[in-house]
């Protein structure tokens, strides 16, 4: 491997004056690994190269500068290399692997859960991956800016700030991507002079439920702006339009099922990427905790484990979001034959519940932020409870919080991960632990 040449390190210059900075040199690269966000990795003199779109075992010509490396063109391709179905590849933020073949992909993100629970001396066997990209993402959030008099509408574009627009997306769900022309007329219509508006969109049963986030809330809409958004939900055939979480046009109400019940989501309310992604999870937690009597649902959000769960046992959903914590019960009331579904609103990161308090539970899911709920898993640790299910969105804080309820007498009895963003470098995982 051609070696970066040292005097392209910072030289000091006279004594007050700022350093010169360092220029970016020519180098071949070997990629010896894919890194964990999706980078092929290089070795270097002061570290690792971090390359983006290169794949392992390839030899890549680039400029480099402070591990980073940019302008590359790939001189000896890897096998595992193939055509990126999407035009936007690369430029957008959204895909980072589309060029790799699945089965090095697939592999790749197992790998990255086994490494997670090796760095926690967890030496548990990981199930093989399950794919659950379904028909793609019902969930996305677009972002529009104006630029020049043009409204840009698409996704955040890759290392930037700026807006990579969108035509078309594969890893849409059908009716999310069929409705891409008509959400950039409603970009159009609502994003300021100055400034950027976030549209968050959720397919649900009974059509598509959009919340726009930094174009102003209803009230201060003059009657022209009102008659205007109520003209492109009916165009659109929108379920409902919110702005800033208020709702403006409410057509249907927007509805998804999950496991018994239609639940009517809060407008902007967090659900999984995809339907099969939520169904996939739902179904290994279920699995996992059968036979419990009373089952807490920490960070709970709108019920996806809750009301899986209720058909067997008595729940307690908790979860910080209000709107989302009504939206669960008021599902939970609607379905006959559930054992009993209970809700409290609480900050489970801030005041998580203690030991004390679940006393009266046999089992316990929690799933929460990426950051994970370390104080959490130390009072189920602390608490009564046979039986857990660790959902996480990150293989590193789920190894964390798991070790913990190891270390607190819990066996790690399964780990299961699952490819719900496809594409890119986040794997879901689910732990399955007994005592």
């Amino acid at each position: 491997m051609k070696r970066l040449d040292r005097s392209a390190r910072p030289r000091p210059g006279p004594q007050g004056a700022r350093p010169v900075p360092a220029a970016a040199r020519e180098a071949v690269l070997e990629i010896v690994e894919m890194g964990a966000r999706g980078e092929g990795v290089a070795a270097g003199d002061d570290g690792p190269i971090y390359a983006p779109f290169a794949l392992p075992g390839e030899r890549v010509r680039a400029r480099v500068l402070g591990g980073r490396a940019t302008g590359i063109v790939v001189e000896t391709p890897s096998a595992d290399r193939v055509a990126p179905p999407c035009a936007h590849f690369g430029r957008c933020g959204g895909c980072q692997l589309q060029h790799w073949a699945d089965a090095p992909y697939l592999a790749w993100k197992h790998a990255q859960v086994v490494r997670a629970l090796s760095r926690r001396q967890l030496d548990t066997p990981v199930d093989p991956i399950v794919t659950a990209w379904g028909e793609g993402r019902r969930r996305a959030t677009f972002h529009a800016q104006r630029a020049g008099g043009v409204v840009l509408f698409g996704f955040v574009e890759r290392g930037g700030a700026r807006i990579e627009p969108i035509t078309l997306c594969p890893v849409l769900a059908p009716a999310l991507a069929a409705a891409l022309p008509e959400l950039r007329a409603l970009a159009n219509a609502f994003t300021p002079a100055r400034g950027e508006i976030a549209l968050h969109c959720l397919v649900t049963d009974t059509g598509l439920d959009v919340a726009l986030k930094g174009a102003g809330k209803p009230g201060g809409f003059d009657r022209a702006r009102l008659e205007q958004a109520a003209a492109l939900a009916q165009k659109l055939d929108l379920a409902r339009l919110a702005f800033d979480g208020e709702t403006l046009v409410a057509r249907r109400t927007p509805v998804v099922t999950i496991g018994p019940a239609r639940v009517a989501p809060p407008p902007g309310a967090f659900l999984q990427a995809t339907a099969e992604g939520e169904r996939v999870l739902g179904d290994i937690v279920v699995a996992a905790l059968q036979g419990a009597e009373r089952i807490a649902d920490l960070f709970c959000g709108v019920g996806t484990f809750a009301l899986r769960l209720a058909g067997d046992a008595e729940v307690h959903g908790v979860e910080g979001d209000a709107d989302m914590i009504a939206a669960l019960k008021k599902a939970a009331d609607g379905v006959g034959g559930l054992r009993g579904v209970s809700v409290e609103r609480r900050d489970l990161l801030r005041a998580p519940l203690a030991a004390l308090e679940l006393k009266r539970f046999d089992a316990v899911v929690f799933d929460p932020p990426r950051a994970g709920a370390r104080l959490q898993a130390e009072q189920i640790g602390a608490s009564k409870a046979r039986k857990v299910a660790a959902v996480s969105c990150d293989p590193a804080t789920f190894a964390r919080d798991v070790r913990v309820l190891v270390d607190m007498g819990f066996t790690l009895t399964k780990v299961v991960p699952v490819d719900q963003f496809r594409w890119t470098p986040h794997v879901e995982v689910v732990g399955v632990l007994e005592r």
